[in-house]
């Protein structure tokens, strides 16, 4: 099964639809509990940084009897220092977007905390991949 969401960049009143459907998608498909939070954690955290920090973006989800693997590209400013960007607690996030609450550099390392492979490509003002991976 694959579906596909295109995320606007600064539509916050937005932020979380795909990762919303994917729930739903694997509570119908039986999938844990445990492993659909894990997932849901991470997609939304993705799906936050598209939002905050990059003009445009899409996600595509492929689920298969073994796995989720998520895809996740954007159109944006690109991450000049990735192992900067995994550190928690570190942040490029606008002061408007920390006064909505985001922004408090847990994105990245949440998304790899709640995946079983995590992989993340960027270039300074073309944008940032990640490939995200959850075995059921």
């Amino acid at each position: 099964m694959q579906v596909k969401f295109d995320v606007e960049g600064g539509n916050f009143s937005k932020a979380g639809h795909a990762s919303s459907q994917v729930k739903k998608i694997l509570k119908q498909l039986n999938v844990a509990p445990k492993i659909i939070k894990s997932i849901v954690v991470a997609l939304y955290e993705a799906e936050v940084n598209i939002v905050a920090h990059a003009y445009n973006g899409t996600i595509e989800v492929t689920i298969d009897p073994q796995k989720i693997l998520i895809n996740l590209s954007d159109n944006g400013p690109g991450i000049a220092d990735i192992s900067l960007a995994m550190q928690e607690g570190f942040s490029t996030a606008s002061q408007e977007v920390r006064q909505m609450g985001f922004g408090a550099g847990m994105g990245l390392p949440n998304i790899k905390r709640n995946t079983d492979e995590f992989e993340i490509e960027s270039e300074v003002g073309k944008g940032t991949k990640l490939i995200m991976t959850k075995f059921f």
